[in-house]
């Protein structure tokens, strides 16, 4: 799908971010949990795995919507 408009893109955009933070989600909650749950770090170590996680979760959401659109706009599967 080649977006005709800048509404177009947008829209293809936001679907795309939506299916990508829908399908990565349950890792990120998966690793929460494992950190949460560990007997092996202190709370201060604990708070910056969630962060450093957190951080990864949203580079990996944008890496996958940035080639997720732009194979649509170019046709590539």
């Amino acid at each position: 799908m080649i977006p005709k408009s800048r509404k177009e893109l947008a829209d293809l955009v936001t679907e795309t971010t939506l299916d990508v933070y829908e399908d990565l989600t349950p890792q990120l909650i998966e690793r929460l949990e494992q950190i949460k749950h560990s007997q092996d770090l202190s709370e201060s170590q604990k708070n910056d795995e969630v962060m450093l996680d957190m951080m990864g979760f949203v580079k990996s959401c944008t890496n996958e919507i940035i080639i997720d659109v732009l194979a649509r706009i170019f046709g590539l599967e």
